[in-house]
């Protein structure tokens, strides 16, 4: 059932599932079942051998044959990373870093929109990773935006539509110097020498058209309060009663239990050890790619080569324990100021930190289960061959990329999965079709998975996401769906006038005159006692 129409089965099960019940554990358990029975051909033993080995690889990585391997230093990596950093959240509460910053944003950032657009810039500014910035962003902007009753959903929308969609643009950035190489074997095997990998993606920068349409959508949103879907349901909830998040549900990252917060804090206590945070990420990622380089070629490496050889998920655990080092150093200094503080308090902080990620690292594990068995499937190699063996005129193949690449990154959950696939396919056609068309269609690739990434509830960044920002997972997907479909729909235009063409600025000021339109025709959100009650929360704070 490998590479059929079948391997398609599992993803849609779990994500038709997440739809109805709510409950993303129970749906992705339902979609690992499901893989799990198609690749055995339903034989009980079978299923159950298979569902061990999924499990447990996602600790342990085996060989071909089934042997032992060694630890899968990833994923665990990246679970370190999210306890750690729910413990340095923790210290940063009860160190009152949190309320501080809360306090001093709210007297300088005085309207919602103002902290959406706050939120929006981070997003931009910090384009090193997508798992980072997810995490990072969410931990700074998460007190100014409940202050001003902006629902996490809405959060979770403002982070994650800044997070991959930068990261792809950006030549230095794990992605950037991920997309870099691949397009440099491509060039290689077709022997294009009329640009340098480096040029070509800057050349297709301006080409990647949902980029630009979900950044307008975001700021569009931030600065003119336009809220549809379900997300018109959180902000509404968000702003009359104050509750940012649905109480009833999982909320992956949110510390469960009040703990006790020094009246002694500064804001220095949230940004030092967020800034420290960002600084021993981005140094861990040059020395482990300057490292790796070396080991590779027996040179040094340049500032590319470092990110593209840097070993992220490694970074991000150096980066987080010289962020704990320097938040346990100012709770430390909160003992000697408060009565509040003491030694019970930082067990109770490693506790309460703790606790308040396993939520995001269960789904992730169900997540990366999932992905593992849809992998074995097949799955995007059956979406790979509809591309290949479609029979349409040469203009249609950036939209036709476009929209297979959202199929398949919404449907594996990993959007550089698609790019791994779907990059050497789109070299190969536009090669031996019309080579004017080969950065097009590129561009079209990732572009279409990142689309379908932001739109994946099985996609690690969306659960990141959800957890930097504080909202249950399901809350973060059901609602931001809506945004990326608009912004795909205009990339889709514009990749037809771009297949037609050949002009990436008609394209790309298609996608700008329909953001205008968007703008125009949403308007202000026109519900004035919205605005009313929202101001009269804020003033009695």
């Amino acid at each position: 059932m490998e590479g059929t129409w079948l391997s398609l089965l599992p993803p849609v099960v779990a994500i038709l599932m997440v739809i109805l019940t709510r409950r993303v554990l129970l749906s992705l358990g339902a979609g690992i079942i499901t893989a799990a029975l198609l690749l055995v051909d339903f034989s009980p033993i079978g299923t159950a051998e298979t569902l061990w080995l999924s499990f447990s690889g996602v600790f342990w990585e085996y060989g071909e044959a089934g042997e032992a391997g060694a630890l899968n230093l990833w994923n665990i990596f990246i679970m370190l990373f999210l306890l750690i950093l729910g413990v340095i959240t923790a210290f940063i509460n009860i160190s009152g870093g949190a309320r501080a910053f809360g306090e001093w944003a709210m007297k300088r950032v005085k309207t919602r929109a103002g902290a959406q657009v706050l939120t929006a810039c981070l997003g931009i500014i910090i384009f090193i990773d997508d798992y980072f910035n997810s995490l990072a962003v969410g931990q700074v902007a998460r007190p100014l935006t409940d202050r001003h009753r902006v629902s996490r959903a809405k959060l979770a929308y403002l982070i994650d539509s800044t997070a991959a969609p930068v990261c792809v643009v950006s030549p230095v950035s794990s992605w950037g110097a991920y997309i870099i190489a691949v397009i440099g074997g491509i060039l290689t095997t077709h022997s294009i020498t009329d640009y340098t990998p480096f040029s070509a993606f800057m050349q297709m920068v301006p080409m990647n058209l949902y980029v630009w349409s979900a950044l307008g959508i975001v700021f569009i949103v931030a600065f003119r309060g336009v809220d549809f879907g379900q997300m018109r349901k959180h902000e509404n909830r968000a702003i009359e009663t104050g509750k940012v998040y649905d109480e009833t549900k999982d909320i992956p990252g949110e510390l469960k239990n009040d703990l006790p917060t020094s009246s002694h804090g500064t804001v220095g206590d949230l940004i030092w050890p967020i800034i420290a945070l960002v600084t021993g990420t981005v140094a861990a990622m040059m020395w482990t790619g300057s490292q790796l380089y070396l080991e590779d070629t027996g040179n040094s490496a340049t500032l590319l080569q470092m990110f593209e050889y840097t070993d992220v998920a490694k970074s991000l655990v150096y980066g987080a324990l010289f962020g704990l080092l320097i938040s346990i150093g100012f709770f430390i200094r909160q003992i000697n100021r408060s009565n509040k503080i003491g030694g019970t308090e930082f067990f109770l902080g490693l506790k309460e930190g703790i606790k308040s990620m396993l939520p995001a690292i269960y789904i992730l594990v169900f997540a990366w289960m999932i992905v593992g068995l849809i992998g074995d499937l097949e799955t995007g190699e059956y979406l790979a061959g509809v591309v290949e063996a479609a029979d349409l005129n040469i203009a249609w193949l950036p939209v036709l990329l476009f929209l297979v690449a959202g199929v398949m990154a919404f449907s594996t959950g990993t959007s550089w999965g698609s790019f791994g696939i779907l990059l050497p396919i789109a070299g190969t056609i536009a090669a031996s079709t019309d080579i004017s068309l080969l950065l097009p269609a590129l561009a079209a690739v990732l572009a279409g998975a990142v689309f379908g990434d932001h739109c994946s509830p099985i996609s690690d960044t969306t659960i990141l996401s959800s957890t930097g920002a504080g909202s249950n997972h399901i809350d973060h997907v059901i609602t931001q769906v809506p945004y990326a479909v608009t912004g795909a729909v205009m990339a889709s235009l514009g990749y037809i006038v771009l297949g037609f063409t050949g002009n990436t600025w008609l394209a790309l000021g298609l996608v700008v005159v329909l953001l205008a339109a968007f703008a125009l025709i949403m308007g202000r959100n026109p519900d004035k006692a919205r605005v009313v009650s929202a101001k009269e929360g804020l003033d009695s704070n």
